[in-house]
């Protein structure tokens, strides 16, 4: 089977409070949903109508038993996830104080099971013939992984929309100095990368985002996307500079708002859109995400994020 999108790495279990404003120790009440930056993508780009697998591994538990059916009924085939015995499900829980403040906690201990994919599992005819494949920098935080990436981004040495989500979290390395290693040994084999300010700090040492877009396509991207929060997205490639404000919303939880500016991003790659066309549409999928409370869930269809640019005029 062909597909649109393969995403590869983290997916967990989300236990969000359905409480703002209030820290975990006085929630009393909580959601359970499918999570995890890659498996978020992959849900988010199936949401656009894109023919989507994830690439990842959970547990041999009930949780994981959980994540298998989420995908099926979002509509993500499960074709190359696998439990691995003895490692639990990955669990995550996060804080919301709204608008910019929203502490995550990960449980991925003694190691996430999602981090054991080694080389000879993969699928790497599915990979090579993906339209995207997306991975993030979490999946090179620890080996077997990260040569299955390598292994991967070899596979598609001649394909177009390989992407790297920068998705730095400090948690997952021994230092900022590791993951900037490993960001710039695998910006040479994607042709986008995409990250928020800090992350881009982190993968090329540039707080400037012009600076840090350039420093990327130095690297061997044809594009770089820098997140910019509230203040909007800016693209460079070599032929052009965008900068687009982002759209105005009550944020809830801006935990998932990059995930579905992914899928979004997936989405106007793979129809051929303009950038401008792309980013404004991947900007409108990640705010009206990031005005839930869930990310998974929360993903918008096509015709949803249509809607929001028309009421927003485009």
């Amino acid at each position: 089977m062909s597909y649109d999108v393969v995403t590869m790495g983290r997916v967990g279990v989300d236990v969000y409070p359905l409480q703002i404003g209030v820290g975990l120790e006085d929630v009393e009440t909580f959601g359970k949903f499918l999570g995890g930056s890659a498996t978020n993508v992959a849900v988010a780009a199936a949401r656009h109508g894109r023919r989507t697998a994830v690439v990842t591994r959970v547990g041999a538990d009930p949780f994981g038993r959980f994540v298998r059916r989420a995908l099926g009924e979002f509509g993500v085939d499960d074709a190359f996830l696998a439990e691995v015995e003895g490692l639990p499900t990955p669990v995550t829980f996060c804080e919301m104080f709204p608008p910019d403040d929203f502490p995550i906690y990960f449980y991925r201990w003694p190691k996430a099971p999602d981090l054991t994919i080694a080389p000879e599992e993969l699928d790497l005819e599915a990979i090579a013939g993906a339209g995207v494949f997306w991975a993030t920098l979490t999946g090179l935080s620890a080996e077997p992984s990260r040569s299955a990436h390598h292994a991967a981004w070899q596979a598609r040495a001649a394909a177009p929309h390989t992407i790297l989500d920068l998705d730095y979290r400090p948690q997952f390395w021994d230092s900022a100095t590791a993951a900037g290693r490993a960001a710039r040994l695998a910006l040479p084999h994607v042709t986008v990368a995409v990250g928020n300010l800090e992350e881009c700090f982190t993968a090329v040492g540039e707080r400037d985002p012009h600076q840090a877009a350039d420093a990327l396509l130095s690297l061997g991207p044809h594009l770089a996307v820098v997140k910019l929060g509230a203040d909007g997205v800016l693209a460079h490639t070599a032929q052009q500079t965008l900068e687009l404000p982002a759209p105005t919303v009550k944020v809830l939880n801006g935990l998932g708002a990059g995930d579905a500016f992914g899928g979004a991003l997936c989405h106007g790659l793979l129809g051929g859109w303009p950038l401008e066309r792309t980013l404004r549409f991947a900007n409108a999928a990640g705010a009206l995400v990031a005005s839930r409370i869930e990310c998974s869930t929360a993903m918008p269809a096509t015709a949803e994020v249509l809607a929001a640019l028309e009421a927003g005029d485009g």
